[in-house]
């Protein structure tokens, strides 16, 4: 069957098609997305202005007629931080229920960690043991880490690079102070959870995904997106640590200008190398591999493996 699954993040707005039945992989059919960066879109309140809230009425409804005319059957809409932590998130999806029909669900943060490393399992099998899984989103960092499919312990953080970016870095370039004052405030974040991981062990095998780190492995010299899904890219830490001052140094289009990093995300790319920097550094972490795989490709596997035992 085509099933549809439509992600309201805090940068984007993304619906993936794809083909698939349970029991096999998942077959991308069609994309359609919209940034449209609902973390920078909230008021001094916190919460989602109304021309905001519009705008995601606009966008969803442009998925949905995607959806329709590429023959999507089954839509599994749902959103994350941004309108997780919304003060008035129960008016935005009442809204949106109202003026589209689409129901958005609501994912918890450890929520979305299991579900990206459900597909990160998937993706790499059990061989690959014991496994570390970081992501970085617009409003937060997810990380789990576990054996199974189920990971033994999964944890949001609100480290998102655009987060991070609208509350600590309002020059362009910033200001080194904030800079240095954001490096400190992500690493006494991340510490704190580190004790909880260690416990579990040495992970055989640390995976990210997410749009910053495919970003921040290509920009550190990773094979670029059109070279295919089956490539292996990786990201050293050793080469990150070289790339934070330069890019801490350069402008939103200076940056725009490096190999894979869109115009859409250059502002925030710095935000989010701090948050990776300092999570591979406290977690231990010489060189990671990122995986092409993540949240919807989650839900989607998720969504398949209940068809398969109905």
């Amino acid at each position: 069957m085509r099933l549809g699954v439509l992600d309201v993040g805090s940068n984007t707005v993304h619906l993936l098609v794809v083909d698939a039945h349970p029991g096999a992989r998942p077959l991308p059919a069609h994309s359609h997305k919209a940034e449209l960066r609902l973390a920078q879109l909230l008021d001094d309140s916190g919460a989602i202005g109304d021309d905001g809230v519009e705008k995601l009425i606009a966008v969803v409804r442009d998925a949905l007629q995607a959806a329709e005319d590429k023959g999507v059957e089954d839509l599994l809409p749902f959103a994350t931080s941004a309108v997780r932590e919304a003060t008035n998130a129960d008016e935005v999806l009442a809204r949106v229920e109202e003026q589209t029909g689409v129901r958005l669900q609501v994912l918890t943060g450890p929520e979305e960690a299991r579900l990206t490393f459900l597909a990160v399992r998937r993706w790499y099998g059990w061989s690959a043991g014991k496994l570390l899984v970081l992501d970085i989103g617009g409003g937060s960092l997810e990380i789990a880490y576990g054996i199974d499919e189920e990971p033994d312990t999964a944890v949001s953080l609100p480290l998102g690079a655009g987060r991070l970016t609208a509350g600590w870095l309002p020059g362009d370039p910033p200001d080194p102070d904030a800079v240095r004052a954001l490096r400190r405030h992500v690493r006494a974040q991340i510490a704190r959870t580190v004790g909880e991981f260690s416990r579990f062990g040495a992970p055989d095998h640390v995976v990210a995904t997410s749009k910053t780190f495919k970003q921040l492995a290509r920009i550190a010299g990773a094979a670029r997106s059109a070279d295919g899904l089956y490539v292996q890219r990786e990201l050293k830490r050793e080469s990150l640590e070289a790339w934070v001052p330069r890019l801490s140094g350069m402008s939103a289009d200076q940056r725009a200008e490096l190999p894979g990093v869109s115009e859409g995300r250059a502002r925030q790319i710095l935000a989010g190398a701090l948050v990776a920097e300092g999570a591979m550094d406290l977690f231990g972490v010489e060189s990671l591999e990122v995986c092409p795989w993540a949240l919807r490709e989650g839900v989607i596997l998720r969504r398949l493996d209940h068809m398969g035992s109905a």
